[in-house]
């Protein structure tokens, strides 16, 4: 195994570590200071993290051009705030990325 695959397994096994449930309420004043990143139920949390931690522009650029990785926009806080969401969350400096529990 090469060193850079080893350094990338180390990441994603942190990332996924530090990933957890929580409320909307707790992330809101994030939210107010443009921190907080949408990650759409399709894609996987962690890989997404792990693709920011390790500033792969061109992966992101692609999420974001497919609307699949955005700022959380006003309407979604407020509908995440009036049904008490609970949201997966990971944060990667100076983002906090959240995705919306996938629906089984």
């Amino acid at each position: 195994m090469s060193k850079n695959h080893e350094q990338g397994e180390l990441l994603r096994a942190k990332i996924n570590g530090e990933t957890s449930r929580m409320k909307w309420s707790e992330l809101q004043r994030f939210f107010a200071s443009g921190a907080v990143i949408a990650v759409s139920p399709e894609l996987d949390l962690v890989e997404v993290g792990f693709r920011v931690a390790s500033d792969d522009k061109q992966a992101v650029a692609e999420w974001m051009a497919d609307n699949r990785v955005a700022k959380v926009s006003d309407a979604q806080a407020e509908t995440w705030l009036q049904t008490d969401a609970t949201l997966w969350a990971v944060v990667i400096k100076p983002w906090i990325l959240v995705q919306h529990e996938k629906m089984h």
